[in-house]
């Protein structure tokens, strides 16, 4: 394969990577797609939505924090677009635009607004294993985000549960 063709390729494979990555909170598929996109172990850096400083941990108390935070959602939508790929070897950046969409059962929302939307961007860092390129390193910078507050009345939904 030429270069020109490896590069396309993995191109590929990272923005398919944002796909999975976006589908494991969309479909609260907790089981198998997290080994499918992440390193173990892995950075995070929610700072800007979740007020925590970056952090690096291990997969699996991501996956279960990621499990808590989302469960109260009756749905989420994550729509990744505007994706700028800059590949070195076995190492990948990937910045991309994110609106993120979360809605909360009506009993939770307790007759306010029931959707958490967040708008920014990922600046996230992949490696590539030998089972295919893995995000090591994920952060979103919120622009903007309305009914923020929603974030912690589902942890308290998920707590009461």
């Amino acid at each position: 394969m030429s270069a020109t063709a490896m590069r396309a390729t993995d191109r590929a494979d990272l923005i398919e990577l944002f796909g999975r990555y976006a589908d494991i909170a969309d479909l609260k598929e907790y089981t198998e797609l997290p080994g499918l996109v992440f390193t173990d172990p892995l950075t995070i850096d929610f700072q800007s939505v979740a007020d925590i400083p970056p952090m690096t941990i291990p997969l699996s108390d991501y996956v279960e924090s990621v499990r808590a935070g989302f469960v109260s959602f009756t749905a989420t939508h994550h729509a990744i677009t505007g994706h700028v790929v800059d590949i070195d070897g076995d190492r990948a950046t990937i910045h991309a635009h994110v609106r993120a969409e979360h809605w909360l059962p009506d009993e939770l929302a307790d007759g306010g607004p029931n959707r958490w939307l967040v708008v920014g961007f990922y600046d996230n860092e992949a490696v590539r294993t030998a089972e295919g390129w893995r995000l090591s390193s994920v952060k979103l910078t919120a622009s903007h985000q309305e009914n923020p507050h929603l974030a912690g009345v589902a942890m308290a939904g998920q707590q009461a549960r």
